[in-house]
C-alpha cells in the first residue's frame, strides 16, 4: 500500500509515538489534575512535557498558553468564537477549510460580518488585499497557513504585520504546517494557533491544540470539570484549565508529544526538505503526462506537500477508486471541505485527486504513483 494521503491523517507514525501511547495507557493512564496520587501526577507531568515541546517549536514563551483540543476543528472554533461577537468584522479568505468557514457562517447569522478575500487561480492570496479590506469594526483576520487543497503557502508573516499594524487580531490555521514549515508565534505576530496532532506532528487521532497569546480574552467554548479550584460554581480563569474541561486524552497527548520530539531530533528544515523534493518530483513528472492538470503554483517554494490533479474530465471520486482498487494507492478525492478554495481555481464540479506526501514517503512511491497516472490517463 502507497499512502499519499497526509493531508488527512499522517500515516505511518514513528515507532516512539506507537511505544509512547501504549506505555501511557498500561503503566499511568490514571486521570490527571483529577488526584494527587503517582499515577495521575505522572500523567500530568508528561502532559506538561508535551506544552513544554510545543512552546520550542513555536517560540511560545509560557506552555500555559497552550490549551489541548481534540482536533484543529475544536481549536479554530474556540479562538473564532471565542473572540468575536455582534457588530465585530472578520477577515478570511476562499482558500480556507469549512472549520473556518462553517463557524464563520454561523456567527454571521448572529450579526458578525464577514469579509472574504479571494485566492487566484492558484490559490495565492494578496495581503494588500487583506489590508484594504481592514474596517474601524474588524476585529479578527483568519488564514490558513498552507491551504488543504492547492498546498499554496501564505505569507503569514506578512499578514500578521498588517494585523498588529491596524490593531486586529490574527488567527492562522496550521493545520497543513506545524511541524514542517517554521511558524515563530512572536515574529510573524499570531495571536492565535491552531493546530492539529494527528497531521504533520505525528501524534494520534484526537489530539490538537490552540495557542493564545498571553494577555488576550478569549472566551470558553464549554464549561466543566477541570480538577482545577473546584470550591468555585464558575468556570476558572486559569490557564489552560479555562478551556480544558472534562478529562483530556492523556494517551494521546504523550503520543504527540513523542511526535514532537522526533520531529525536533530529525530537524524542521530537513523535513521539509525532504517533503520539497518528493513535491518537486511530482509535479516535474505529473506536467509530463498529456491530459493531467496540475493546480496550485507548482513550485515548491510557494506549495507545500499537496498536490491536487485531475486526469481529462474523468469525476475525481472514480480517478481515486481506481487508484485504490487497482494501484493500491490511498489519494483523497472531492471537494477537501474547501469548496470555496475549489470555485477558486474552477474545480469545483470536478473535484481534484489529492495526492499529499509525507516524511516516509519515498521517491519509488512517487515514480509508481506516475506510473499509474500515466496508464489511467490513457485509457480515459
Amino acid at each position: 500500500m502507497i499512502y499519499f494521503d497526509n493531508a488527512a491523517t499522517s500515516f505511518p507514525k514513528p515507532n516512539i509515538v506507537y511505544d509512547s501511547i501504549l506505555k501511557a495507557m498500561k503503566e499511568y493512564g490514571a486521570n490527571p489534575g483529577r488526584s494527587g496520587h503517582k499515577l495521575a501526577l505522572k500523567l500530568g507531568r508528561e502532559i506538561f512535557k508535551t506544552r513544554e515541546l510545543i512552546s520550542k517549536l513555536f517560540n511560545i514563551d509560557n506552555p500555559m498558553n497552550i490549551v489541548f483540543t481534540f482536533n484543529c476543528t475544536e481549536s479554530l472554533n474556540i479562538g473564532i468564537k471565542g473572540i468575536l461577537k455582534k457588530g465585530d468584522h472578520v477577515i478570511t479568505t476562499s482558500m480556507e477549510h469549512n472549520s473556518v468557514l462553517r463557524p464563520l457562517m454561523d456567527l454571521k447569522k448572529e450579526g458578525v460580518e464577514v469579509t472574504i478575500v479571494k485566492g487566484d487561480s492558484k490559490g495565492r492570496i494578496n495581503p494588500e488585499d487583506i489590508e484594504k479590506s481592514i474596517k474601524k469594526n474588524t476585529k479578527l483576520i483568519i488564514t490558513t497557513h498552507v491551504s488543504n487543497l492547492t498546498g499554496t503557502i501564505m505569507p503569514i508573516e506578512r499578514i500578521g504585520k498588517i494585523a498588529k499594524e491596524n490593531g486586529v487580531y490574527y488567527l492562522v490555521d496550521a493545520a497543513q504546517s506545524a511541524g514542517i514549515y517554521d511558524i515563530d508565534v512572536k515574529k510573524m505576530n499570531i495571536d492565535i494557533l491552531a493546530f492539529p496532532g494527528h497531521k504533520s506532528l505525528l501524534g494520534p487521532q484526537g489530539t490538537g491544540g490552540l495557542y493564545i497569546r498571553e494577555d488576550l480574552d478569549v472566551k470558553e467554548l464549554k464549561q466543566g470539570g477541570t480538577g482545577s479550584i473546584s470550591h468555585l460554581l464558575e468556570q476558572p480563569e486559569v490557564r489552560p484549565d479555562k478551556y480544558e474541561s472534562g478529562t483530556p486524552n492523556g494517551p494521546g497527548i504523550v503520543g504527540l508529544g513523542a511526535g514532537i520530539k522526533y520531529i525536533l531530533q530529525e530537524g524542521v528544515e530537513n523535513i521539509r526538505k525532504y517533503e520539497e523534493e518528493l513535491t518537486k518530483h511530482f509535479i516535474e513528472e505529473a506536467l509530463k503526462i498529456d491530459g493531467v492538470k496540475v493546480y496550485g503554483p507548482l513550485n515548491i517554494n510557494e506549495q507545500g506537500a499537496v498536490v491536487p490533479i485531475n486526469i481529462g474530465y474523468e469525476d475525481s471520486s472514480e480517478v481515486s477508486f481506481i487508484l485504490d482498487e487497482y494501484y493500491n494507492i490511498c489519494v483523497r478525492p472531492g471537494l477537501h471541505c474547501a469548496p470555496l478554495a475549489h470555485k477558486t481555481i474552477g474545480t469545483f464540479e470536478q473535484g481534484v485527486v489529492r495526492f499529499s506526501f509525507g516524511f516516509y514517503n519515498t521517491h519509488d512511491e512517487i515514480e509508481k504513483g506516475i506510473k499509474a497516472i500515466r496508464e489511467i490517463s490513457k485509457e480515459i
